[in-house]
């Protein structure tokens, strides 16, 4: 691996409409040279919830490797407008979001959490 090159985490939705928005702007945000993607259908509402453990150990280990091998620390976990895999308002996916970010920092507290939102024009905006 090229030690000079910086990666950030992102736990995004799988909806492909979120992750060119996404990868720009945590490029553009943090310098990064590469986006370490973990997808799955409205994580904001499963990282919230952690009652679905093994979908929650699942996104921890893959977190683990982005942290682990690549080095990144940053990790973003997304919402975003029109969500399949989480039908509900903004304000409750942002309310998510925030409980997520709290859930994911205390598994590493070495690295920095960040919450975004993903509006229906697809620009990415910071919650936390």
């Amino acid at each position: 691996m090229d030690i000079n090159k910086k990666f950030v985490t992102s736990i995004n939705c799988i909806d492909g409409r979120t992750q060119e928005p996404i990868i720009k702007y945590l490029k553009s945000e943090y310098n990064a040279d590469y986006i370490d993607m973990i997808t799955e259908a409205g994580p904001n509402k499963i990282l919230a919830e952690y009652t679905d453990t093994s979908i929650v150990e699942s996104i921890k280990s893959r977190v683990e490797v982005s942290t682990g091998k690549h080095l990144s620390k940053i990790i973003s976990i997304v919402g975003h407008y029109d969500c399949g895999g989480n039908p509900a308002d903004e304000l409750t996916q942002k309310e998510q979001i925030k409980s997520s970010v709290n859930n994911v920092q205390a598994w590493n507290e070495a690295v920095t959490v960040i919450g975004l939102w993903v509006d229906d024009t697809w620009t990415v905006n910071r919650v936390i």
